[in-house]
């Protein structure tokens, strides 16, 4: 099973305002960019729905390669929705924690890798199953290193 770091965050509801532009930022050819600043964002109202139940852990492995979460990034878990069909889970399953797609699959439930090297669960006892939350958002790192070094700067 994948094996995640659970990370302590401040108080997410302290405001951090950041420019929003309105261009879009082409990935093919590019275009003239735009000086005209939409407005300021508070990054919190999308990471931090609802703050008071949602942490933020760690990923190790390489299970869910394939929706694109990667060892090192961080994901932000949302314990107050509900987990369904299809939702990316934090999950604790025969007492080892993990992150898996969970799937319904005719009568039964699933968690399921997104890594063909990697097995699904499938849950035969809900009772052995607990989730966690629901992954809302993922924070890869495009620098490497960089993330480790604020995270370890922290201790």
């Amino acid at each position: 099973m994948t094996t995640i770091e659970l990370i302590e965050v401040g108080d997410p509801t302290t405001t951090r305002w950041l420019p929003l532009f309105a261009t879009l930022v082409p990935a093919g050819f590019p275009s003239p960019a735009s000086d005209e600043l939409e407005e300021l964002f508070d990054l919190n109202r999308i990471l931090f729905r609802h703050p008071e139940a949602t942490y933020l852990i760690r990923v190790a492995g390489e299970s869910m390669t394939n929706a694109e979460i990667h060892a090192g990034d961080l994901l932000a878990v949302d314990k107050h929705l509900e987990a369904d069909h299809n939702h990316i889970v934090v999950a604790v399953l025969d007492g080892e924690c993990t992150v898996k797609r969970l799937v319904r699959r005719g009568s039964g439930w699933w968690l399921q890798a997104e890594n063909p090297d990697y097995p699904d669960y499938e849950i035969t006892d809900p009772e052995s199953l607990r989730i966690w939350g629901v992954v809302t958002h993922v924070v890869h790192e495009l620098i490497p290193g960089k993330l480790t070094a604020l995270l370890r700067s922290r201790d």
